[in-house]
């Protein structure tokens, strides 16, 4: 039976959400009690920025916020504050799909890296105004840059594992409808 491209789209969105539910997961898990002294990438900034990018019918924003309100909540950050912000970011990047279609993937890693950028120092400012105790300066840039680094991994395992890929010049999908 072929797979229609409604199915297709919901099947995106199950293991989109499966993937960030997944991160959150293991970023729970007590694997090591001793302070970092480096800061991880953020994985769920980076695989949201990544389907947005390339596939925004896979990552619609109803669940981009539900699982980003999750993550702030079991993280004990700020409630929605890191939600609104990835809102705005994914959305940026929803509005540039379209034209993001055809360039090549160094031109989408510095869009998204300007994107990571934004978003971690808005967060970061908005924690100081309002006086919230937060990680190190240090520790947030070494983050911001691991994820930097890390999209073009991302993206690669998106498309050749979970077959994330920008969809081609005049695709349609069930309903006739340009993606």
């Amino acid at each position: 039976m072929a797979e229609t491209p409604a199915t297709q789209v919901w099947v995106g969105r199950a293991v989109f959400a499966f993937i960030m539910v997944a991160i959150i997961f293991v970023q729970l898990l007590p694997l090591d009690t001793r302070p970092d002294s480096w800061a991880a990438p953020d994985l769920m900034l980076t695989v949201a920025l990544a389907w947005t990018a390339r596939r925004p019918d896979f990552a619609p924003v109803i669940l981009i916020a539900t699982l980003f309100l999750l993550a702030d909540l079991l993280f004990q950050r700020p409630p929605g504050l890191w939600t609104g912000l990835m809102v705005i970011g994914t959305e940026m990047m929803r509005a540039r799909a379209r034209r993001m279609r055809n360039v090549p993937l160094m031109l989408e890693w510095g869009t998204v890296a300007a994107g990571i950028v934004a978003i971690t120092l808005i967060y970061r400012v908005s924690l100081t105004i309002v006086m919230t105790p937060q990680p190190p300066l240090g520790l947030t840039l070494i983050q911001m840059v691991m994820t930097i680094a890390i999209y073009p991994l991302v993206v690669v395992i998106a498309h050749f594992i979970f077959g994330v890929s920008r969809p081609a010049p005049g695709q349609t999908d069930s309903l006739g409808h340009r993606l």
